[in-house]
């Protein structure tokens, strides 16, 4: 089968080629894939920015997103059949979506939403289950709680505000001058012109702040705290509790502690809080977001589609950062 696998770490070292077809554990599903979701992480991953993290050895395939058609199940599934169609995040190092087909454990999909095409349901899963970790199962945002919201107009920004404000909450955010009012449509209260105005100087007393950007984006995010805050960052740097989570050694916790040793004394000075969040797949909540979505309190936002033949060309837009939403690649 034709496949996208990275055979070196380096922004030219993803390549079209033949792999195997998938081998089918018992607990795995066959998904024939419809459509793939490009995300910053595959470039990142692509790049080498997360082998400390997710030490993959090349030749691997690539991708995190995924939407098709049940094919096969293995003997111990007993939430899906052939023909269903179903949509996944696959756990990570299992992923590899930018191919034909893939195995994964039916832990880690759902049915796909009815109200959804295949290249929307491909848009959902990875934003969606960053969102929904950071917002509900880390921060456990109520109503009346106020949300800071970064990047606004991208995958996680735009399925972070449509949740934020499904909770109750009063959502602000940073996009660039042309998005301004497109953000407002999806439910932002307040939105920060990030050309024109510092959101450091316009809000105060947030209760949480979604950080997909570190540097000097994160470090000043906590100067918009209340005390006891919580800032969560989701590209870094990764903390302690979080090494130790997935049981990291004590080489790599202590390179863990130290890369973020700067902004938690940051934010310990200012009686608040930061924590790292990788997003992990999660079936169960995929189902619940699924609920919300056929509900109409969710829906994707797709910028652009490409063949995947283009999947070269579609993770290079994604790199120039200037989607709104989310990109997606299609076998259709």
């Amino acid at each position: 089968m034709k496949a996208f696998v990275v055979e070196r770490y380096h922004k030219d070292g993803l390549r079209a080629t033949e792999v195997p077809e998938p081998q089918l554990g018992d607990s795995d599903v066959l998904v024939r894939v419809h459509a793939a979701g490009v995300n910053p992480l595959d470039s990142k991953i692509r790049n080498g920015e997360f082998k400390l993290i997710l030490p993959y050895r090349p030749p691997f395939t690539l991708g995190h997103d995924v939407a098709g058609v049940v094919s096969r199940v293995g003997p111990a599934v007993h939430r899906f059949k052939a023909g269903d169609e179903v949509y996944a995040r696959p756990r990570d190092h299992r992923i590899g979506t930018f191919a034909e087909l893939i195995a994964i454990d039916q832990d880690d999909v759902a049915l796909k939403p009815a109200s959804l095409s295949m290249p929307e349901a491909a848009a959902v899963p990875l934003v969606a289950l960053t969102a929904w970790q950071v917002l509900v199962e880390r921060a456990n945002v109520t109503a009346g709680q106020k949300v800071l919201i970064h990047a606004g107009s991208g995958g996680v920004g735009t399925m972070a505000i449509q949740l934020a404000k499904h909770l109750g909450a009063t959502v602000a955010t940073t996009t660039s001058t042309a998005n301004v009012d497109w953000v407002k449509s999806l439910g932002a209260d307040i939105v920060i012109d990030y050309k024109h105005e510092d959101f450091a100087t316009i809000l105060t007393d947030y209760d949480v702040v979604l950080a997909p950007l570190g540097g000097q984006t994160l470090a000043k995010s906590l100067t918009v705290l209340r005390p006891g805050g919580l800032a969560i960052g989701i590209s870094g740097p990764p903390d302690p509790a979080f090494a130790q989570q997935i049981g990291a050694s004590w080489l790599l916790r202590t390179a863990m502690a130290l890369l973020s040793r700067r902004i938690r004394r940051q934010a310990k000075r200012r009686g608040v809080r930061y924590s790292f969040l990788f997003m992990r797949a999660d079936g169960t909540q995929l189902r619940e977001l699924t609920t919300l979505i056929e509900a109409g309190h969710l829906h994707p936002v797709v910028d652009r589609a490409f063949p995947f033949d283009a999947t070269l060309d579609a993770i290079a837009y994604v790199d120039q950062g200037r989607a709104k939403g989310k990109v997606v690649v299609t076998l259709d």
